[in-house]
């Protein structure tokens, strides 16, 4: 039998320190109920004293869940402690997560205080929050820097004064998988009550080791990880709870097992990205666009002979319903055929071999092979009946935000106006009045690429169509333009066999 390792989400309190992504209370809600519905165990919900936004986002989200424990941050000061107290008073499960700095240079420099002061205040505070709630977290902040010895006797007399979790912070991300799990080896063999708590781990990403350090905490004792959805949080951010999730899941050795529901850690994902307007890095594991995504023909070869030869997490475990094979000039005819196959056109022998060689060309000369790409190659093969070309874009907002919007489809045109809330909204929606099939727009990105009054955007799109993500990319001047050259780019990228004009 595997130990429960309870997974607590930091997103809300920690995650949202981020600038510019603050969420208000029924962003946080919203988020709170994906977390639930995800299988995080514990919730930290805000640091209720630091504002009455704070505050009420801990009340609020205490009504709006069930299940998760809502935990509440405070410093080892009583008032603080009243306050989380006061914001937990509808939690189902509520938990008080107190502590103060425990390295020299948290002690001499920001407390100026004395060692023996710190035990004083972090016991005081532990005990004053049991007269609250039973379920008290200590944290020793900056634990990966302190003095082995004086970390010891705090989490001793925290236990002893009732904590029933004591965090163990790589504050400063300075770690190294080895020195942060051998912290954690030395409290599980030389505090003598340890057994009375569950050692919780809480690292930040400054060398790039979040993940590292806390999956060797786990592996070392530690039964409690602290992390955020995408890895946000201050400075290079915290521990990302789908790589620890997916670490565990892969390293059936490591004897532990955690309640998330793994098939929804993408959706949680783009929830999360899109509400903090926090794009997620392209390369990022887990829930990055490329994730799965294919370009070496090598790769691409081994992924559609046999998924495993590349891949050690079906994208399905995670959400994501396939792999991506992208075309480049490094792809081999194994992916170029498997792109024409869902393109409705098979070729084998001569054939594909001259439509190789004329893809090797064009791809030399571009960045991304697209399907229109694909079409000018084997034009004589395949009816290009839906291929879409966006001919004229209007848009005017007196008063009322309205788009007319042309576009040829094969060898007809059509026309459709729409309003929408915005230039924008109003154009796409035309759009959506011509084609089929319909589509979900899950990610829209858009970078100045200049600087000064005639800046460059650059538009991405992603758009969903049966489960399948489909990207879009174009750049202009005038962003609405752009915008519908994206959108226009990802829906010639969806196979023809999904397609049908209006």
């Amino acid at each position: 039998m595997s130990d429960k390792l309870w997974i607590f989400d930091t997103t809300l309190r920690d995650g949202e320190q981020v600038p510019g992504c603050q969420l208000n209370t029924q962003e946080k809600i919203v988020v709170a109920k994906a977390l639930e519905d995800l299988g995080v165990d514990i919730i930290e919900a805000g640091f209720p004293i630091s504002s009455p936004g704070d505050f009420n986002s801990v009340v609020e989200i205490s009504k709006a869940v069930s299940n998760p424990i809502i935990c509440a941050l405070s410093r080892a000061v009583e008032k603080d402690i009243e306050v989380a107290a006061q914001a937990l008073q509808y939690a189902k499960k509520g938990r008080i997560h107190t502590g103060i700095g425990v390295s020299p240079y948290h002690i001499q420099y920001k407390l100026r205080s004395t060692p023996d002061e710190i035990i004083r205040r972090g016991v005081a505070a532990v005990k004053f929050a049991k007269q609250f709630v039973e379920d008290v977290e200590f944290y020793a902040e900056d634990a990966g820097r302190s003095e082995p010895d004086f970390l010891c006797k705090i989490i001793e007399e925290v236990i002893k004064a009732g904590a029933t979790v004591v965090n163990i912070p790589d504050t400063t991300g300075y770690c190294l998988p080895e020195q942060y799990g051998g912290i954690i080896a030395d409290l599980k063999n030389r505090v003598p009550n340890i057994d009375k708590a569950i050692i919780s781990t809480h690292c930040h990403n400054d060398l790039g080791m979040a993940t590292a350090n806390t999956v060797a905490g786990v592996q070392n004792g530690a039964r409690q990880v602290e992390v955020t959805i995408n890895g946000i949080g201050e400075r290079a951010g915290n521990t990302s709870m789908e790589e620890v999730v997916m670490a565990i899941k892969c390293h059936q050795a490591i004897p532990v097992h955690t309640d998330i529901v793994t098939q929804k850690i993408y959706q949680t994902s783009r929830l999360v990205s899109k509400l903090m307007n926090m794009p997620v890095q392209p390369n990022k594991a887990i829930v990055g666009r490329n994730a799965f995504a294919h370009s070496s023909g090598i790769h691409q070869d081994g992924v559609l002979k046999h998924r495993e030869n590349y891949e050690i997490i079906d994208p399905k475990e995670v959400g994501v319903e396939e792999s991506s094979i992208v075309l480049t000039a490094r792809s081999g005819r194994a992916a170029l055929k498997h792109h024409l196959d869902a393109l409705g056109v098979e070729l084998e022998g001569e054939e594909l071999r001259k439509v190789y060689e004329a893809f090797l060309e064009l791809a030399d000369s571009k960045r991304d092979i697209g399907r229109k790409d694909l079409l000018s190659l084997v034009g004589k093969y395949l009816d290009e009946s839906n291929f879409i070309e966006l001919q004229e874009v209007n848009y005017s907002s007196n008063g009322e935000v309205k788009a007319h919007v042309k576009l040829k489809i094969g060898d007809t045109s059509h026309e459709a106006s729409a309003t929408g809330v915005g230039p924008v909204d109003a154009v796409l929606t035309a759009i959506e009045k011509m084609v089929q099939p319909q589509v979900d727009l899950e990610e829209f990105l858009i970078q100045a690429m200049s600087h000064g009054s005639n800046d460059v955007a650059k538009v991405h799109m992603r758009v969903i169509k049966s489960d399948k993500p489909y990207h879009g990319f174009a750049s202009n001047e005038d962003i609405v333009l752009a915008s519908a050259q994206a959108f226009v780019d990802a829906l010639n990228k969806i196979p023809v066999k999904e397609y049908a004009t209006a």
